[in-house]
C-alpha cells in the first residue's frame, strides 16, 4: 500500500536516483528505503490505516522516468491510496521542497559568471505612426548609447510581423545588474535629447509596458549576428513555483537545439509579470524554422522535454519579428 515499485532495471540498493542528490534529500521528500530490497517507499502509514472500512480506494499510473537515467521510458504504477489523502501526502510527492537556507532560484538558474540584467520593452504603436515611429527609434537610440560612460547596450529592436500587430519589442542589456540600471536611468533624467525623443515617441503609441529579466545560467548569451534573420519570441507564462523545474529540463534540452545556430538567448522575469521565461530563436525564413523544429522531434530526447514542460505552462504566445535597421541582432 502506498509502494512505487520499480522493476528490475532500476538502480541498485543503496545508490540514489540522480534527481536526488543525497539520501537526506530523499528523506526530505517523504521517501524511505525498505530493508533487503531496492525499492523506495513513501512514508504514508495512515494510507495503510486506510485500506479497509469503506474508503474509496484509487490506482494510479504515472511516469517518472526524469527521475532515472537508467530508465528513461518505464511506466510506474503507484499502488492504492486513499482519496481522503489525495491532497496531502500524494501531491506533496512531487512538489519540489526547498530548503530555505538555500538561494533564491533566480541565483541558482541565472549565470554566476556575469551579472548582466536585461529589459524587454514592448510597444504598441498607432497602426498610422509604425513607420514614424521606427524612423525616430532609429535615429535617437543609438545616439544614446555612443556614451561609452552609459552601462546599457543595445541586444536588439524589432517590429512584430505575426504575432500582435503594429507591435515594437526591444531588447537591453545592462552590464552591472541593478546599479548599472539605476545609473542610466539617473542619466537619462539629465538628458534633453532623450526627453525630447520620449515625448514626440508619446504621441505614437497606445500603451507600452517592460519586464527586467535574467538570463538562464544554460542559455547562449545574446551577440550580435549578421542577417537577414527572422526571430521567434516565444513566451511561456508558468504556474508559479516551477521555475526549478522549467530550468531543469531545458538544461538538458537546449543541446537539441543548438545545430542550425538557432538559439539567441533564454530569459525569465523578475520584475513586472512573475513566472514568465521568453525563448529567443532566429531563422533564416519560416520554411527554415519549420524544418529545424521538425528536426528536434526526431531526435531522441527531445520529445521527453516537451511531455515534462507543458503541464508547467499556464499560457503561451509565438510571435515573428522582423529586425529594425539598428539591431545588433540582424
Amino acid at each position: 500500500v502506498g509502494a512505487i515499485v520499480f522493476p528490475a532495471t532500476t538502480p541498485s540498493k543503496g545508490s540514489i536516483p540522480s534527481i536526488f542528490k543525497s539520501r537526506s534529500d530523499l528523506s526530505a521528500s517523504g521517501f524511505v528505503e525498505t530493508p533487503g530490497s531496492s525499492q523506495y517507499l513513501p512514508d504514508a502509514p495512515q494510507v495503510s490505516a486506510q485500506t479497509g472500512g469503506g474508503s474509496q480506494l484509487w490506482r494510479k499510473e504515472f511516469w517518472v522516468s526524469s527521475c532515472f537515467s537508467s530508465a528513461p521510458d518505464l511506466p510506474y504504477d503507484l499502488g492504492f491510496y486513499s482519496k481522503d489523502n489525495e491532497g496531502s501526502w500524494f501531491r506533496s510527492l512531487f512538489v519540489h521542497k526547498v530548503d530555505p537556507r538555500k538561494d533564491a532560484h533566480s541565483t541558482l538558474l541565472s549565470k554566476k559568471e556575469t551579472s548582466n540584467l536585461y529589459k524587454i520593452q514592448f510597444h504598441n504603436v498607432k497602426p498610422e505612426c509604425l513607420d514614424a515611429y521606427n524612423s525616430l527609434t532609429e535615429a535617437v537610440l543609438p545616439k544614446l548609447h555612443l556614451d561609452e560612460d552609459y552601462p546599457c547596450s543595445l541586444v536588439g529592436n524589432w517590429n512584430t510581423w505575426y504575432g500582435e500587430q503594429d507591435q515594437a519589442v526591444h531588447l537591453w542589456r545592462f552590464s552591472g545588474g541593478y546599479p548599472a540600471l539605476m545609473d542610466c536611468m539617473n542619466k537619462l533624467k539629465n538628458n534633453k535629447e532623450y526627453l525630447e525623443f520620449r515625448k514626440e515617441r508619446s504621441q505614437m503609441l497606445l500603451s507600452r509596458r517592460n519586464q527586467m529579466l535574467l538570463e538562464f545560467s544554460f542559455w547562449n548569451e545574446p551577440q550580435p549576428r549578421a542577417g537577414p534573420n527572422i526571430y521567434e519570441l516565444r513566451t511561456y507564462k508558468l504556474k508559479p513555483g516551477t521555475m526549478i523545474e522549467w530550468g531543469n529540463n531545458w538544461a538538458r534540452a537546449i543541446k537539441y537545439r543548438q545545430e542550425n545556430q538557432e538559439a539567441v538567448g533564454g530569459f525569465f522575469s523578475q520584475i513586472g509579470e512573475l513566472y514568465v521565461v521568453h525563448h529567443l530563436w532566429a531563422y533564416k525564413d519560416l520554411q527554415s524554422r519549420e524544418e529545424t523544429r521538425n528536426a528536434a522531434w526526431r531526435k531522441r530526447g527531445w520529445d521527453q522535454n516537451v511531455y515534462y514542460t507543458v503541464p508547467l505552462v499556464r499560457h503561451m504566445e509565438s510571435r515573428i519579428m522582423i529586425p529594425l535597421k539598428i539591431s545588433p541582432l540582424q
